[in-house]
């Protein structure tokens, strides 16, 4: 289902392309996080070439009710390494991985609950609360809906 959320392409510094790739994902529960490996490619009409490479980011989950999602959260860039880079702009990407990052998977659904997926739920008054990561997949916990403020 990420997949589907897949590729992004972000601006850097005005003259470059940043391109995300559908990543592949792998359970950290030693960590209570997800790792996601996201093919990258840096482009622009600056660079004399295409450069390809991958971003590696672990992040936790967390539910939004106001949508009925389950987004990323606590993101963390662990590497970000493009093949024949030059130093100078390897360290600037660096200093924006963190931000890309963010913006790859901070502001993307990583899933959308239907109305039919939390019926019982709601007729219940409960809705998910934390979210942990087990070697089996993910773990939701069910929790009381707060009221609503008026």
């Amino acid at each position: 289902m990420v997949a589907q959320r897949f590729p992004k392409q972000f601006p850097v510094a005005g003259m470059l392309q940043f391109k995300l790739a559908p990543p592949a994902l792998n359970l950290q529960p030693e960590r209570n996080m997800l790792n996601a490996m996201l093919p990258a490619e840096l482009s622009g009409p600056v660079l004399k070439q295409v450069y390809a490479g991958r971003m590696d980011v672990d992040f936790a989950l967390r539910y939004e009710s106001t949508d009925r999602t389950l987004r990323a959260h606590q993101i963390k860039v662990n590497t970000l390494h493009l093949e024949g880079l030059t130093p100078a702009l390897s360290d600037m990407l660096t200093t924006y991985a963190s931000v890309l990052a963010e913006q790859a998977l901070g502001q993307v659904v990583l899933y959308q609950l239907q109305e039919k997926d939390l019926a019982l739920a709601d007729s219940l008054n409960i809705e998910p609360g934390a979210i942990t990561v087990t070697p089996q997949g993910l773990n939701i916990t069910l929790v009381q809906k707060k009221p609503a403020a008026h």
